[in-house]
């Protein structure tokens, strides 16, 4: 019984207290509406709390990227770095992305980078700068390859498509057998920035950046891959015949020889009327050649001597013992017989012989050694020579004027094609020893409306921002002029207005309400009053009580609370 009749005395006064709020507020109404500056001073708060809210908004700063895809340690350091420089940030792209004020972004990154942040997850040599005093050989060794592959992958991320990069080194593995010896790898993993490719020069340079960075290792040992596992590098085995190098070099080739025909017959015949395309064949082959020429003997009066050798040998003119050992060969020789005695064959006989005997006693040797004529011709081919051009023209007709004198075009002359002809052997330096060819074509031009590919100026990026600027100071004016003409307007001209008259009792006024309508006695007082007073007097009455009613309708359409409010004034009394 207890609990049920602290209940019932807990609603009575609940139910007491209600009409005791609904008083008091009541009150305050009423309070509000004798005094009708306070909605005024109220009105004119808050519109300047929404002008200034929204001066705010359209003077707070764009916010662009400072860094995005950063590790949570890099994140960590570099917003405590932004709070103790007290600057503002934000999370963009689902907390990937790091964005602070536009202008201060340039900045920022600057002190940043003398701070060394974002230090990327990768460590460079300053690994090498505080170790252990007795570190191991091994130990050393490994820093020595972190650091490494730390600043090739600083290097890597230096370039634009490249947002990070990692990289595996496996040195070189040194032996006194040659048989056991390892060369170097290396592995490149290129995470790239969205949208971004790698071109086959980049993956190129970077190939060889990293083989020229670490000792014993080639060029065909070092692989690239991107973040989608695509291998980039081509092995020179399993590649095409030509790289992307190569095939750059060829098209700078025949933009060359294209540019330079059109530059000699665009002055002549017009930037439009005129087309060229030059198709090159490039020898990119290494060939090296050497040879030797040896040329015929020439005659000893005009050849040099190389070396001379002469030799004489003479061993007298007495004849020693000859024969076998004995008496006989012991016996000294007959007397011979005068040679005058002689016949003159026989004498001419025996001086032949003695001619000859002489002759076996003396001998000479003479050897002359000429210089033999030698050419040698070590010869390097140019890699990336040109073979052999071709060169195809087309020009427009030319502009005329008929019989009628109307515009027309009409095909060139032979005389003019061949001119035209010439200038482009002149100006590709034709060669018919190489091969080349050219075809000059005379063609009517198909006149196509190219669209142009150049924006509008109100296009460019400054444009849009300085229009969003000034849009956002348009939206705070025209929401200033609205809070003014709607709100504050009507306030300060109920407030500045001059009081009303109080309408006399002899002016009849009527009050509608609902359907119904309802006559006070002074009205049918005046009513009767006006029935039987003069013309004169009945007309004065209805024009005051004409002006009395539009100054009543007036006020009713600038002011309609103040109308309900007098209506409901006059309810309640009748009640």
């Amino acid at each position: 019984m207890s609990n049920g009749a602290s209940a019932t005395d807990t609603q009575d006064a609940s139910r007491q207290q209600d009409p005791s709020r609904q008083a008091g507020l009541e009150r305050l109404m009423a309070q509000l509406r004798g005094n009708p500056l306070i909605p005024l001073l109220i009105a004119g708060a808050a519109s300047i709390a929404i002008v200034v809210a929204l001066l705010m908004w359209a003077r707070s700063p764009e916010y662009r990227v400072l860094y995005s895809n950063l590790s949570e340690a890099d994140g960590g350091r570099i917003i405590s770095e932004l709070d103790s420089r007290g600057v503002p940030y934000r999370f963009g792209a689902g907390g990937q992305a790091l964005l602070v004020p536009g202008d201060e972004v340039h900045g920022l990154r600057l002190q940043l980078a003398e701070q060394g942040l974002p230090r990327g997850g990768n460590v460079g040599f300053e690994l090498m700068d505080d170790q252990a005093f007795g570190i191991s050989q091994f130990a050393e060794q490994v820093n020595f390859q972190r650091g490494l592959e730390g600043e090739l992958a600083r290097s890597m991320e230096s370039l634009g498509p490249v947002e990070r990069a990692r990289v595996h080194l496996a040195l070189a593995k040194q032996s006194v057998f040659v048989r056991d010896r390892e060369p170097a790898k290396a592995s490149v993993i290129l995470t790239l920035h969205s949208g971004r490719v790698m071109s086959e020069g980049q993956v190129d340079a970077i190939v060889h950046m990293v083989s020229s960075s670490v000792p014993e290792l080639a060029a065909d040992d070092v692989t690239v891959v991107d973040q989608n596992g695509r291998l980039l590098s081509l092995q020179s085995a399993g590649g095409r015949d030509l790289d992307g190098t190569q095939l750059d070099y060829i098209d700078e080739v025949e933009r060359s020889y294209q540019r330079r025909i059109e530059n000699i017959l665009i002055p002549i015949l017009g930037r439009d009327n005129v087309r060229a395309q030059v198709a090159a064949q490039i020898d990119f082959s290494r060939r090296e050649e050497t040879s030797e020429r040896y040329g015929p003997n020439q005659p000893p009066n005009e050849a040099a001597v190389r070396s001379r050798q002469s030799s004489l040998s003479y061993n007298g003119g007495d004849d020693l013992a000859r024969g076998i050992p004995g008496a006989l060969s012991n016996t000294p020789p007959g007397t011979a017989p005068s040679p005058i005695n002689q016949p003159e064959e026989e004498a001419g006989e025996g001086d032949e012989a003695e001619a000859l005997q002489s002759l076996n006693n003396l001998r000479q040797d003479d050897v002359t050694n000429y210089e033999v004529d030698r050419s040698v011709a070590h010869v390097q081919h140019r890699l990336g020579q040109v073979e052999r051009l071709s060169a195809a023209v087309v020009v427009n007709y030319r502009d005329a004027v008929d019989e009628e004198g109307e515009p027309t075009r009409v095909a060139l002359t032979p005389e003019e094609i061949a001119q035209i002809e010439r200038l482009v052997r002149q100006a590709m330096g034709f060669s018919a020893a190489r091969g080349d060819e050219i075809e000059v074509v005379n063609s009517r031009f198909t006149r196509v409306e190219e669209s142009e590919d150049a924006p509008e100026w109100w296009q460019s990026p400054e444009v849009r921002q300085l229009a969003l600027t000034l849009g956002r100071y348009l939206l705070v004016a025209l929401a200033a002029l609205l809070l003014y003409l709607l709100l504050l307007r009507p306030l300060i001209k109920r407030h500045t207005q001059a009081p009303l008259p109080q309408p006399q009792p002899d002016l009849g006024l009527r009050v509608r309400v609902g359907d119904a309508e309802e006559e006070s006695p002074a009205a049918e007082e005046s009513e009767e009053a006006d029935t039987y007073a003069p013309p004169r007097k009945r007309k004065r009455k209805s024009s005051a009580y004409e002006q009395n009613l539009s100054d009543l309708r007036e006020m009713a359409q600038e002011d309609p609370r103040m109308v309900a409010m007098i209506v409901r004034s006059w309810m309640n009394k009748h009640e």
